[in-house]
């Protein structure tokens, strides 16, 4: 759950007050040094910059929002070097090391500077401020070539551009989390998080997405947002957002998106073994295999019927059952078993993620039809 900020729900104003908010905010959001990124002090300074090794660094201020918005992408980059030998990527808190940063003449923040090994004369860093451009730079400078093994993210990115056309889309069900990257909580959810929209990676009507809702303060505001994170389920048939008010384990996540989405997704991301199961259709098959012969056309006619008033996905799901039900009055009721257990064969070994979830729904409306028999 998120955590709650001490401060009237209602009250956004007090959000021009920045520093001072993310002081309060973060007695209750601790945030989580990266690992990956060296956090120098006075202390440590001219032992870690200007020896064997060539130095990035980042001059910044916890409560300033364009170190807060470069916090992850920084980071990124410090993940990349993290057993690199000839470059360091490191940080200055100037909040907290004001000498330190007058010395090397910091005046604004972030402010990023490249140390050459072997010197303690920087140069300053005027590019993008994204992982890829930060990491072009220290290649070239370095010489080195390193690349960026941060996997590619499953979680779409919303921004004040795209919420509206993301978010609010009516044929989509859409798992929003407002965060701020300075959220100890949040970090400790981003790679759950990660997982989960990884799992629903191949759901066409689902959408796992987050926004920076300390950088998008007027989208937090709509919203309501009074603490990180906080997560909202906007469903194809309510815009409004539904609020998450359960666990932040993977199996909570997926158990809240199955139930209100329809989905049937297991964590691992396939599907369970109720996927593409018609409940209203047992019946009726139950009907098919104790008619006769002649009977048969009569009950298939029946189906037909009914899977035409389906809808979405239970469409494609319902003109399986009438193919299989095509199939044993062409092939004999022989076929369904045959068919279940070439599939399961299939199943066992390697399968295309792109065929995965296909076999796995023909399979398991086969079952409903080999338990008839």
């Amino acid at each position: 759950m998120a955590m709650a900020v001490p401060q009237k729900r209602a009250r956004f104003p007090v959000l021009v007050a920045l520093p001072v908010l993310a002081a309060l905010m973060c007695l209750y959001c601790l945030e989580v040094a990266a690992d990956d990124v060296v956090a120098l002090t006075p202390d440590t300074f001219e032992q870690e910059v200007g020896k064997e090794r060539a130095a990035l660094v980042e001059f910044y201020a916890p409560w300033c929002g364009h170190c807060k918005k470069l916090a992850p992408e920084y980071e990124k980059v410090g993940s990349t070097f993290k057993k690199s030998k000839p470059v360091l990527i490191a940080k200055v808190d100037c909040d907290d090391h004001k000498s330190l940063c007058s010395k090397y003449g910091v005046s604004g923040f972030p402010t990023i500077k490249w140390f050459p090994k072997g010197s303690l004369k920087p140069k300053d860093y005027s590019g993008a401020r994204t992982a890829e451009a930060l990491l072009e730079y220290v290649n070239s400078e370095a010489g080195t070539r390193a690349k960026s093994h941060v996997a590619p993210s499953d979680v779409i990115v919303l921004t004040p551009t795209n919420f509206d056309e993301i978010a609010l889309d009516k044929t989509k069900h859409v798992l929003v989390e407002f965060y701020a990257p300075w959220c100890g909580h949040c970090k400790n959810l981003a790679p759950v998080y990660e997982q989960l929209a990884t799992t629903y990676k191949a759901e066409k009507d689902v959408i796992i997405a987050k926004l920076d809702a300390d950088a998008h303060k007027d989208l937090a505001q709509r919203y309501d947002i009074g603490g990180y994170p906080t997560l909202k389920f906007f469903l194809k048939s309510n815009k409004d957002g539904v609020q998450y008010e359960g666990g932040h384990a993977l199996d909570d996540f997926v158990a809240f998106i199955n139930e209100k989405a329809g989905t049937h997704r297991n964590s691992d991301g396939g599907l369970t073994a109720d996927a593409g199961i018609i409940t209203s259709l047992s019946t009726v098959v139950e009907e098919f295999f104790a008619a006769k012969a002649e009977e048969r056309h009569i009950i298939l006619a029946k189906v037909e019927e009914q899977v035409s008033e389906l809808e979405g996905s239970s469409l494609g799901y319902g003109r399986m059952y009438v193919k299989v039900l095509k199939s044993v009055i062409d092939k004999g009721e022989e076929y369904p078993r045959k068919e279940y257990d070439r599939l399961q064969r299939i199943l066992s070994g390697a399968v295309h993620p792109s065929k995965l979830d296909e076999f796995t729904i023909k399979r398991n409306v086969l079952s409903s039809f080999v338990k008839q028999q």
